[in-house]
């Protein structure tokens, strides 16, 4: 198996038994991007020369940990110093950033190699556009297709087996849409877990910062360097005994999904079941409230950042990215406070169903992916999903496949837990992970 190949766990596994060293994984990991990426348009910048000088000095250092020499991809919102971060948007194609972010410096300190700043949809808010300074990253397992986002190219490189792990963040769904859509384990942990120091803001309330991996273990190796902790220690420990309350509403009657969507997430049910979960139906307030709460949030927050912007060089924005952020100029001080007062209500709804269950299984996207260049279909789609509650509610949620629909492409489900209990979240993911058939499957980009 080729070093780009295996897992993150893996090959940690590997570079500390000394079978694999940092330079020849970093070095396959480059070729599998020159072969694939002209096709994906998921990096924007490669760092090849300052990673190759980092692996070779990690080659002849003890393992610092579980990351010491694994390549992970950053989303291009977050610093990385003497590096531009331009999210992706003409608005800043001359920021240089003059320091790491937290979490780089957490990822750095822990043996971390960065080769590639990655695409996303421009400042985290907009879709994919054709008028921007960089392409739109596309789909591996069909080229045509929206890879989600807003964390598109993080996405698209860890699915595409370019690189073993990346950085995304998450404001109503970012690390999580991606992760849906290409077949991948996403994980936005508790609000404020992970530093956002560093990260440029969409919403200062919302937004968090998350992994994007292939395995359940990957997520809890990174998520462990990046928040503090052991994340991966109970994840042989399975599905028996937990309660978990099955959210049907949000996908059966708030917003009906694909038939084959609804079929998987009964599937996985069953399959929880079989591993000897218990499952009961819960009732949350209906999806529409807080996707209603959340863009209000998101509208006066983000309406803040970018109104200098709005105000003077609107047209150096992709034009849905102007058309996302326009209303932002227009939410007044009454409508913030009412969403947030209507946010505490919906936080104390989640914190009452978990005093009956252990767990929550949601839907994550309500369809498979559209075509990137079917407008209509991905403004219809994007927000249908069940995503944006748990930022609203800053409980931690984590997006891992569940089946392959008719036209070949991923199908997913959402698993949310209490507040910092993100090593529960694990647990279960892990458990349905093996016990499903789906993890070692991959696209042929």
């Amino acid at each position: 198996m080729s070093a780009h190949s295996l897992s993150l766990a893996e090959a940690s596994r590997r570079i500390a038994a000394k079978t694999l060293s940092p330079s020849e994984l970093l070095d396959d990991c480059l070729a599998r991007i020159a072969e694939v990426e002209p096709r994906l348009n998921a990096c924007i910048r490669l760092m090849e020369d300052d990673a190759r000088a980092v692996a070779r000095a990690l080659d002849n250092e003890a393992p610092r940990g579980p990351l010491h020499g694994i390549p992970i991809g950053v989303k291009d919102i977050i610093d990385i110093a003497g590096l531009p971060s331009t999210c992706h948007s003409a608005q800043r194609l001359d920021h240089m950033a003059t320091a790491d972010a937290a979490v780089i410096t957490r990822l750095r300190a822990a043996g971390a190699v960065f080769p590639a700043k990655l695409a996303t949809h421009e400042f985290a808010i907009g879709g994919p556009a054709f008028d921007l300074p960089f392409p739109p990253a596309r789909n591996p397992w069909n080229r045509d297709h929206h890879p989600g986002g807003s964390s598109s190219g993080s996405g698209a490189a860890v699915a595409a087996r370019m690189l073993p792990g990346a950085l995304g963040t998450d404001t109503g769904g970012s690390v999580r849409h991606p992760a849906s859509h290409c077949g991948l384990v996403g994980l936005k942990p508790t609000y404020n877990l992970v530093p956002r120091d560093g990260v440029f803001p969409l919403a200062f309330s919302l937004d968090h910062v998350g992994p994007l991996t292939r395995t359940v273990e990957d997520c809890a190796l990174m998520l462990g360097v990046m928040a503090g902790g052991d994340f991966a220690g109970g994840l042989t420990k399975g599905l028996k005994g937990l309660r978990i309350g099955y959210v049907r509403h949000f996908h059966e009657i708030d917003q009906p999904a694909d038939p084959e969507m609804a079929a998987a997430l009964d599937e996985a049910a069953r399959v929880m079941v079989a591993e000897g979960a218990i499952i009961t139906d819960i009732s949350l307030p209906p999806l529409q409230q807080f996707a209603a709460v959340n863009r209000t949030i998101l509208y006066g927050e983000a309406g803040a950042i970018h109104e200098h912007w709005l105000k003077n060089s609107p047209e150096k924005y992709a034009g849905v990215t102007r058309r996302r952020l326009l209303p932002s100029q227009f939410v007044s001080a009454a409508d913030y406070v009412q969403a947030q007062r209507r946010r505490g209500e919906m936080v104390a709804a989640v914190q009452e169903a978990f005093t009956q269950v252990d767990l929550l299984l949601t839907a994550s996207s309500m369809d498979p992916a559209c075509r990137i260049d079917d407008t209509p279909t991905v403004e219809r789609t994007y927000p249908r999903q069940a995503r944006t509650p748990f930022n609203v509610t800053g409980h931690p949620a984590v997006t891992i496949m569940n089946g392959l629909h008719s036209t070949g492409l991923p199908l997913s489900l959402q698993l949310v837990a209490p507040a910092f209990e993100e090593a529960l979240l694990l647990q279960a993911a892990a458990g349905y992970e093996r016990a499903a058939p789906w993890k070692d499957l991959a696209p042929n980009p």
